[in-house]
């Protein structure tokens, strides 16, 4: 396993690089970009069919800079300072904690004060290049393809504080031993909650922007999938944890690799499992039994569902439908992979369960209900 990017480097190329960059980290900003890249061809594929219209907007040029503007520029030039020259000052300890570094108090004040003062005097340059010496307000326009960025950093947030809240609902014992760590840490991320929360953001965002939630949701589905399989790699080279239940069947084909029917984790980033004879550092657990490596199936499974949802695209006329089809694979592949994952289980009414079969079963259920909603009401939304 891979649990930094200096571990995966010294794989490679058998050199030690020492970066502050863990696996994970790495394939998450990944799942993102590869999202941007899948949405930004939906929204605009649907604008070159009429479906989305870009809109116009004033904005008032040739004004320099406000106090206000300088003011927040300056706060958040601070921030990157305090932390930024503090992690440079003690850079091996932020690359052997770079979590502990950032979320911890400890900063340089000097190089925070030094930023601030870099990001505040920047803007003012900036405005002032443009400076007319009477404002004026123009009309632009606006494509819809131009809201990712907002739309991107929305997701982010919401979608990881979504992530931590579910993770920590799942996991409920643990964090009331410990609710502080919990919160923070950047373990422990629960696919479904970041759906959820990001997804609602992103619904607000278009929707305050003009472009009606049913379209939405439908340009999201194939991103989401490519997205999820995406991240779901950085979760097999870490081992982060989300793996499967024991495995120790015989391989059904001798060609089958290790890797893909059965695997131990050895040097996990979750630091799971019994300790490596010899081992020297941080990451030296492995998992005394081998175990199914669902990760590394979602990430095949889900990119294929991607390929189906790419191809219906163009297919799909009716608003929702894409959406519900998306729902209803999300929900059936969640669904089965949690019967060898290992996970909290619920028991109610006599009937165990996890979070994520409960969820992915609902999700199955509301993507049915829209698909159906779609088909009946077809002529009606032919003018959505």
């Amino acid at each position: 396993m891979f649990p930094t990017v200096s571990h995966f480097i010294e794989y490679l190329f058998g050199i030690q690089v020492p970066l502050p960059f863990n696996t994970f980290g790495v394939f998450v900003a990944l799942a993102f970009i590869a999202g941007y890249w899948a949405f930004t061809k939906e929204f605009k594929r649907k604008e070159a069919l009429g479906i989305l219209h870009p809109v116009k907007k004033t904005v008032t040029v040739g004004k320099p800079a406000s106090t206000l503007e300088l003011i927040s520029n300056g706060i958040f030039g601070f921030l990157i300072g305090y932390k930024l020259v503090y992690a440079f000052l003690n850079y091996k300890l932020f690359v052997n904690d770079a979590q502990t570094v950032l979320l911890s108090a400890k900063g340089n004040i000097l190089g925070g004060l030094f930023f601030a003062g870099l990001f505040a005097y920047w803007d003012y340059q900036e405005k002032n290049k443009v400076k007319l010496p009477k404002p004026k307000t123009v009309e632009v326009t606006q494509h819809p393809y131009e809201l990712m960025g907002s739309l991107i950093v929305w997701a982010a947030v919401w979608g990881f504080l979504g992530a931590k809240i579910f993770d920590n609902l799942e996991h409920w014992d643990t964090f009331v031993q410990d609710p502080i760590n919990s919160l923070l840490s950047f373990s422990g991320l629960t696919f479904y909650g970041g759906l959820i929360c990001g997804g609602a953001a992103v619904l607000y965002i278009a929707r305050k922007n003009g472009i009606k939630p049913l379209h939405m949701l439908d340009i999201g589905g194939p991103g989401m999938m490519l997205a999820y399989s995406v991240g779901r790699i950085g979760c097999h080279m870490s081992g982060d944890g989300d793996w499967g239940i024991v495995n120790v069947h015989p391989k059904p084909a001798s060609w089958i690799p290790d890797w893909l029917w059965g695997y131990t984790y050895p040097n996990n980033v979750a630091n799971e499992g019994e300790r490596i004879a010899g081992c020297v550092g941080k990451f030296c657990n492995e998992l005394p039994m081998p175990v199914y490596p669902t990760p590394i199936y979602e990430v095949v499974v889900c990119f294929i569902l991607f390929l189906i949802l790419w191809k219906l695209r163009d297919r799909i006329k009716s608003p929702g439908m894409m959406f519900g089809i998306y729902l209803m694979l999300n929900g059936l592949e969640r669904f089965f992979i949690e019967l060898i994952r290992v996970n909290t289980k619920y028991e109610v009414a006599g009937i165990r369960f996890t979070q994520a079969e409960l969820i992915s079963s609902l999700l199955f259920l509301s993507g049915l209900l829209l698909v159906a909603y779609s088909v009946k009401n077809k002529e009606k939304l032919a003018n959505y």
